[in-house]
């Protein structure tokens, strides 16, 4: 019997008997979103389902996230650790499924509800072979990745402290992939996720005589174009930044100069490098045009996620699982980043590992076409889940094993 037909028997079989329990607590925890650092219902329901394990758990004050760790029955000093993330989004979800949210502006449309399943049924499986297991598994349940940072607070809290991981894994959903298909790419997989704000400040007063005042309107409409012209023309391509100004909010009334403009966006990065040059060129352009104009423009760029960076041996060992549960065409090499940003790149930055993206477009559609996610009808094949499953334990293993080399 060859290699593949062993992987895909061992650890496909054990993901399909998990499947049921999976698809059931996917459900509970989609019924019933929460957002933010505290989610308790969501906590509780999946602690429910580890109930009876031989899981150590810690946790920390920062968040309602945990950690479970399995000691395998043979230790060789490795740890791995794999994620799973438990918040929603503020969305009103317009699916029409029979398990759709119940709270009011919460939904479930980046799929961590199936993150969270998937990983409580690779802790399952895995539990039930712990005597074959080299090392530990850390298995990261956290809260707050949707803008908050739940990531690294749960570092802060110290809860990937002891025992340290060597290495970190994670996977996504994607609706708009094939089902059952991993994609992925060393290196940069996802952005880093600025905030910017702008506050430019004039001398309003009374629409017919602007000459009495300093309109700062239109000086806020020139630094937005000399912005959109200084990333287009000043950060290179083979190494890009995005830029986009999402919000304009000034005036109360038709015949009112406001006395001050304020703009917000997101500016996306690859590298630190560009990251760095982009906002000092930002906020250099947004102060000495508003100075030109005799006005004032105050520039906060709040920091956002880290790029999300992939270790080439990590990603290799994921890819080699994948091929080997699935046969060849069970990978895919993404040809470029995407430039959304994920909070595992916290623990990546710290701890060399990889995440690659899941697909799971619902039988009988159009990949290319299926709601995506973030969207309020994002809607996903349940089946797959038992891939994502079978991938967390093989990883582990494997790295238990092995470990990146």
């Amino acid at each position: 019997m060859d290699a593949t037909l062993d992987l895909h028997q061992d650890w496909g079989a054990a993901a399909e008997a998990e499947l049921a329990d999976v698809v059931e607590l996917r459900r509970a925890i989609h019924a019933d979103p929460e957002i933010g650092l505290h989610c308790p219902r969501t906590t509780d329901k999946i602690k429910a389902a580890l109930a009876g394990l031989p899981l150590e758990y810690r946790e920390g004050t920062s968040t309602t996230g945990f950690v479970a760790i399995l000691r395998g029955g043979r230790d060789n000093g490795r740890t791995v650790l794999l994620r799973g993330d438990m918040d929603a989004l503020p969305m009103q979800e317009e699916t029409g499924l029979p398990f759709a949210s119940q709270v009011p502006n919460a939904m479930h449309a980046c799929g961590h509800d199936a993150h969270s399943a998937m990983l409580v049924g690779a802790a399952r499986a895995l539990c039930a072979r712990r005597d074959r297991l080299s090392g530990s598994v850390v298995f990261m349940f956290q809260p707050g990745e949707e803008g908050y940072h739940g990531a690294r607070y749960m570092m802060e809290d110290g809860l990937l402290d002891e025992p340290r991981p060597e290495a970190a894994f994670a996977l996504h959903i994607m609706p708009n992939a094939p089902a059952g298909v991993f994609w992925s790419r060393p290196g940069a997989l996802l952005a880093s996720t600025d905030a910017l704000n702008i506050n430019v400040r004039g001398k309003g007063g009374h629409a017919a005589m602007p000459h009495e005042g300093i309109d700062p309107i239109p000086v806020a409409c020139e630094i937005v174009t000399a912005l959109s012209a200084f990333i287009a023309r000043q950060i290179p391509v083979t190494d890009p930044a995005v830029l986009s100004i999402t919000q304009i909010n000034a005036g109360s009334a038709y015949n009112i100069v406001p006395d001050e403009v304020k703009l917000k966006g997101t500016l996306r990065t690859l590298s630190n490098a560009t990251r760095t040059k982009a906002r000092e060129g930002l906020t250099r352009i947004a102060e000495h045009i508003a100075l030109a104009h005799g006005c004032t423009a105050e520039v906060v760029i709040d920091d956002g996620y880290p790029v999300t960076m992939n270790d080439p041996r990590a990603l290799g060992l994921m890819r080699s699982v994948a091929e080997e549960l699935g046969g060849a065409d069970a990978w895919r090499t993404m040809p470029a980043p995407i430039m959304g940003g994920e909070d595992f790149s916290y623990v990546l930055r710290e701890i060399p590992g990889s995440m690659a993206f899941l697909g799971v477009a619902p039988k009988g559609s159009d990949a290319t076409t299926n709601p995506p996610l973030h969207n309020t009808r994002m809607t996903i094949e349940e089946e797959v889940m038992a891939r994502g499953v079978a991938m967390h334990c093989a990883v582990a293993e494997r790295f238990l094993d092995n470990g990146l080399d």
